[in-house]
């Protein structure tokens, strides 16, 4: 968990708030200020979550670190391949980014848009691909980029949603899904002991 605090500087971008890490300020010399602040999201890894205090000056971020992305890709890939299934697997951060991707030797290629396409969905909606059948049948399933069949699911702990992932090349979407739900548990308790 990273937080940012008052003691911290503060950077004016758009009339917003925003407080940087000093130690990440001074490594990066010679670039702009909005340059500054882009390198340094970047090298911190920010998703948000708000604050417990609506009137606090600050917001606690909470990001699954990239092993912990790659845990999941790949444990949900190993799952699928004790049933028999070649798979992929694309994992996602809360805003639909792409963390990691695995794919098992014999995946076929599409399986790798199908599985972002799920995590995707499932981060959006912040639920199971699987319990968007409602959602399916309306307008929704024509938007470019939403995958609406079983596969993709949260990666959630302690009321924080990580991100998801998806997992494409099973037979039927709720292989796909018991996929994802492996991948998950392997990071499970680490990430409810950060919290």
């Amino acid at each position: 968990m990273i937080e940012f605090s008052p003691s911290k500087p503060i950077t004016q971008l758009s009339g917003a708030k925003i407080m940087t890490s000093r130690s990440y300020s001074k490594k990066i010399s010679g670039v702009s200020g909005i340059a500054t602040l882009i390198l340094t999201f970047a090298l911190m890894g920010f998703s948000y979550s708000a604050a417990a205090d609506e009137d606090s000056p600050y917001l606690t971020i909470k990001r699954m670190t990239m092993e912990t992305a790659n845990a999941v890709a790949l444990a949900a890939v190993l799952a699928c391949r004790e049933q028999g299934v070649q798979s992929s697997a694309t994992v996602v951060d809360k805003n639909g980014t792409v963390q990691a991707v695995v794919r098992d030797t014999l995946a076929p290629p599409v399986s790798i848009t199908v599985s972002r396409l799920k995590a995707y969905t499932a981060a959006n909606f912040s639920v199971a691909t699987s319990e968007l059948g409602r959602q399916a049948n309306s307008s929704l399933a024509n938007v470019p980029g939403l995958m609406m069949g079983a596969g993709g699911v949260l990666i959630e702990a302690g009321g924080t949603i990580y991100g998801a992932v998806g997992v494409s090349g099973a037979p039927s979407g709720e292989t796909d899904e018991a996929c994802a739900k492996a991948g998950v548990a392997v990071v499970i308790d680490d990430l409810e002991m950060a919290d």
